[in-house]
């Protein structure tokens, strides 16, 4: 004899004969949301589906089996959850949802609005269509913290049939309180850091160079007027060679060891050291066959005719072949080759000089 009632048997037959349409509905979905979210290039920390196993179905049904009149009312038959990194993408996710598919708003919940004493349920859970018709299911969205906050409130017990003593209630709040805090700030942050990049990069086109420390990000910006350019165009021109792209930013250790402050220092110290650097680069190329060059080529000349100024000979070349490449003996070999094709060029000659004087 079946432990379950006939309308729950009924129920639990119709739900195991349409396992493999579930299943195909939750991979379309997914793909369809995958497909769109990086479409429109926002960043998810996990998305996944899953199909309600029968264990999980027949305690549903246990708990709240009067409620249903067809295994249709049962919206969470198959589920998606989107977890975001910040607040604000949440609200940018049920956007593409809606547009996506169609939304049943009288069953769709915003639990941000509702739930006022558990941050880890401050989630929004949209009941959707692919169209009118079609087998119903759920997306949840909520931000990373929100997710482990609600995995760690599960795990401990916090919602179990056990009334925690006040201490514990008050424990729970305030951390649940700093977490919503740390997920309101993370996504102001973003917000201020972004604003700070685009005043950067008003100034950095505006000119005004002195006036933008120098920075990873700022260093980017100043990279969008092509400031090596000319100089790797008259270096690939000794040989013919063709230049390949190469990041310059494994350079910034070394700009940032030569004191530079500002990206205005950096223009000026390609200004001041660029035909040295074209010297230096012809010395080094005119008696080789090298067809091919990275485009921080220039870059690194600019770096060793700076170093040789300073007086810092082959330690300060192995320096650059050190951050540039990695920490090597071998760098010794490549700096005195470097030394020694610039030993007669008319900067080092003048140092020479002023040093004899």
């Amino acid at each position: 004899m079946s432990e379950f009632s006939p309308r729950i048997e009924a129920f639990l037959a119709e739900f195991r004969s349409r396992q493999e349409e579930f299943k195909n509905l939750s991979e379309q979905v997914f793909d369809l949301l995958r497909h769109a979210l990086d479409g429109q290039g926002i960043e998810i920390n996990t998305i996944e589906c899953r199909v309600k196993s029968e264990k999980s179905f027949v305690v549903k049904l246990g708990h709240k089996g009067e409620k249903y009149h067809k295994l249709e009312d049962i919206t969470d038959l198959v589920g998606l959850r989107v977890v975001t990194y910040y607040t604000d993408d949440v609200d940018k996710v049920a956007a593409i949802v809606k547009n996506l598919f169609t939304v049943d708003w009288e069953k769709s919940v915003d639990k941000r609005k509702r739930q006022l004493d558990s941050f880890g349920y401050l989630s929004l859970h949209y009941i959707c269509r692919l169209r009118e018709g079609s087998w119903p299911f759920e997306i949840q969205m909520r931000t990373a913290l929100q997710h482990v906050w609600s995995a760690v409130e599960h795990d401990i017990g916090y919602k179990g049939d056990v009334k925690l003593p006040p201490e514990y209630q008050r424990q729970f709040s305030r951390l649940a309180g700093m977490l919503e805090l740390a997920d309101v700030e993370f996504s102001r942050l973003r917000t201020t850091m972004a604003d700070y990049r685009r005043h950067v990069r008003a100034l950095v086109k505006s000119g005004r160079l002195d006036e933008v420390p120098l920075s990873t990000d700022s260093f980017k910006s100043y990279l969008e007027l092509r400031p090596f350019e000319r100089l790797n165009r008259r270096i690939a021109a000794i040989n013919q060679a063709e230049l390949y792209p190469s990041s310059p930013l494994p350079f910034m250790p070394l700009l940032e060891s030569f004191k530079l402050e500002t990206i205005g220092d950096v223009h000026n110290f390609i200004e001041e050291n660029t035909e040295d650097a074209c010297q230096l680069a012809i010395s080094a190329l005119a008696m080789t066959d090298l067809d091919i060059l990275s485009d921080t080529i220039g870059l690194q000349n600019l770096c060793f005719v700076h170093v040789l100024k300073q007086g810092m000979g082959r330690v300060g070349v192995k320096y650059i072949y050190d951050v540039i490449n990695g920490e090597q003996e071998s760098n010794f070999v490549l700096a005195d080759i470097i030394v020694k094709q610039a030993s007669s060029l008319p900067f080092m000659l003048k140092i020479s000089n002023s040093d004899v004087k």
